[in-house]
């Protein structure tokens, strides 16, 4: 029997080794270049997905704010513009001590004097009168578009004098309206919808909070009739 040199084994094996021609095994550094890659391609797919989230928030946030725009819209639509101030004369005429009968050019007239008279305004209720009716006429449409042309309605108004000053420093509106044909949510909005409206086209209610510039003159009404 022939005894191998081992030595001669190893040197064939390597002699194999060398002539091989195949595909080259994946050293280490190869497998961490792919082990990169995949965690690159993660790292953009993570990031592309958040890209698309906030993409997808920023939608929802602009239809909110279309949305609301559009109910800000449909509110200001549901106000009906304010008329044009009529152009008749207004005056009153003296009937008695402290008391006046006023006249508008249409025909209207009203009693006019202290509470001890009885059955006439004083000029402070008719003030209140004038705020508390502004505001009925201004919510008027607005209200019988969801009540009904036929729906009722009370506006009570006070406010305490100050004697010192002679003026109303606060004076208080009060609706009394029936609203039971509605659910909350169509409650609110109505009420929203009717203060805007009585914010935006009671023009007594706006002179009040913004003060008016009153100018008084007297005139000679013997000297103009000669």
């Amino acid at each position: 029997m022939t005894r191998r040199d081992p030595d001669a084994a190893v040197d064939d094996h390597a002699a194999d080794s060398s002539a091989y021609d195949g595909p080259p095994h994946d050293g280490p550094e190869e497998s961490a270049e792919s082990a990169e890659s995949s965690e690159g391609e993660e790292s953009g797919k993570g990031d592309q997905a958040d890209e698309d989230q906030a993409d997808s928030d920023q939608a929802d946030s602009d239809q909110a704010d279309d949305d609301d725009s559009d109910s800000d819209s449909d509110s200001d639509e549901e106000i009906t513009p304010s008329s044009a101030a009529p152009t008749d004369a207004l005056w009153v005429e003296r009937t008695g001590g402290r008391t006046y009968r006023g006249h508008s050019e249409r025909g209207a007239s009203v009693e006019i004097g202290p509470a001890s008279e009885g059955a006439v305004f004083t000029p402070g209720e008719l003030l209140k009168l004038a705020l508390a009716a502004c505001a009925g006429m201004s919510s008027d449409v607005t209200f019988a578009r969801r009540l009904g042309d036929d729906y009722t309605a009370t506006i009570r108004v006070d406010g305490t004098k100050d004697l010192d000053d002679d003026r109303y420093p606060t004076l208080s509106e009060r609706f009394e309206v029936d609203l039971s044909s509605l659910d909350e949510a169509a409650r609110e909005r109505l009420l929203t919808v009717a203060e805007r409206a009585i914010d935006k086209t009671c023009t007594v209610g706006n002179t009040l909070k913004a003060g008016a510039k009153v100018d008084l003159s007297f005139v000679d009404s013997g000297a103009a009739e000669d």
